[in-house]
């Protein structure tokens, strides 16, 4: 949809049940096409961020939302188009008071929108490991060993893990996809 059509919109937060935000987000395009509103609304954001997590071996990259719960919507803020997005299922309310929502200012939304490019961009890995954790080795040479987290390096996605060889503590650097917590 074109920012630009009208001068006349702003950015309004709005609350949906948590894990709604998608659904929310698809029924009110639909309902802006048929209705032929498509000038009166702008862009529809759920702030998100791309995390990277190990599942079964594999690194997954998954979207976690920045604002469980809420969607920024670009609209002229008339009380038919306030109307329409409060008729969604999944929409609570508009942030504001209960009779008049509350536009975001200029410099909100900026922040807003830069927090959310910036961490489309950048890949958050999520560490699934502590130091002093029991693992369990579950590739290479060593599975199957029990091991004692020492050290974790996110950077490098790895850890130094304290396995028992013949009956002495050996230190080992393994991937976080080499491992299973126990």
């Amino acid at each position: 949809m074109n920012n630009n059509v009208v001068k006349s919109m702003q950015w309004f937060v709005v609350h949906t049940l948590t894990g709604h935000e998608q659904k929310v987000k698809k029924l009110l395009l639909k309902l802006i096409e048929e209705e032929k509103l498509e000038k009166s609304f702008g862009e529809i954001v759920i702030p998100v961020e791309n995390l990277v997590r190990i599942r079964k071996g594999k690194k997954v990259i998954e979207e976690r939302r920045l604002y469980p719960g809420y969607i920024v919507i670009e609209m002229e803020g008339n009380d038919e188009n306030l109307r329409l997005v409060n008729s969604i299922s999944g929409v609570t309310h508009f942030l504001g008071s209960k009779t008049k929502p509350i536009p975001l200012e200029k410099n909100e939304i900026e922040a807003l929108l830069e927090q959310v490019k910036e961490s489309k961009e950048k890949v958050v890995t999520k560490i699934p490991f502590v130091k002093g954790e029991r693992v369990t080795v579950s590739d290479g040479p060593f599975t199957d060993f029990i091991g004692i987290i020492e050290d974790v390096y996110p950077e490098r996605e790895r850890v130094k893990v304290f396995i028992v060889i013949f009956g002495r503590r050996t230190p080992i650097e393994l991937g976080f996809h080499q491992l299973k917590t126990m």
